[in-house]
């Protein structure tokens, strides 16, 4: 059996995670949260500060950020296409780290389609990280007799930017 038949060689996208961080609570939180809610379509929840840092003002356990995450395939697929859209369809080769995911920012949220610019929110930026895996990758989350996933079998930053060229048609800058 070659690889490319083998329907649990291929990589799928796990989950799409968006991010914005504001570094303080209040209006600008919540217009953060309509942001996210209005680009992804999913309610967002709350982050929280770790570290106490003086300089920026964050206490421990204080919101700073907000986040939304998508995994059922309609959404995720909708969502990329506009995202990669927005970048123009070109992603740095450095955007992929060394198992297959994949991270980029946004500028703007009102360069996604259908967006307009809203004075009382104001203009955010987000981070978008998208989680590329193969099917059974579960072993390595679940409760009982959880396991290791093996080497041959998790993705790797060469395949994860053959799949985003060959799934959505990105253009990889090779740096």
């Amino acid at each position: 059996m070659s690889e490319s038949s083998n329907p649990m060689s291929q990589p799928r996208i796990a989950k799409i995670v968006v991010n914005i961080g504001v570094g303080e609570g209040g209006d600008r939180l919540s217009n953060a949260e309509q942001v996210l809610e209005l680009v992804t379509g999913v309610k967002p929840i709350r982050t929280l500060g770790k570290q106490q840092n003086r300089d920026l003002k964050v206490r421990v356990g204080f919101p700073i950020g907000c986040k939304a995450t998508l995994r059922d395939k309609e959404g995720i697929k909708k969502f990329l296409t506009d995202a990669f859209w927005v970048r123009e369809n070109i992603i740095p080769s450095w955007n992929f780290d060394r198992t297959g995911n994949l991270s980029f920012g946004i500028p703007d949220y009102t360069d996604f389609p259908d967006q307009k610019y809203n004075p009382d929110i104001g203009i955010f930026g987000m981070d978008v990280n998208v989680v590329l895996e193969r099917p059974g990758h579960r072993v390595s989350r679940r409760r009982r007799r959880s396991a290791k996933v093996p080497e041959n079998h998790r993705t790797t930053a060469d395949e994860a930017r053959a799949w985003f060229v060959e799934n959505f048609g990105v253009t990889i800058l090779e740096e």
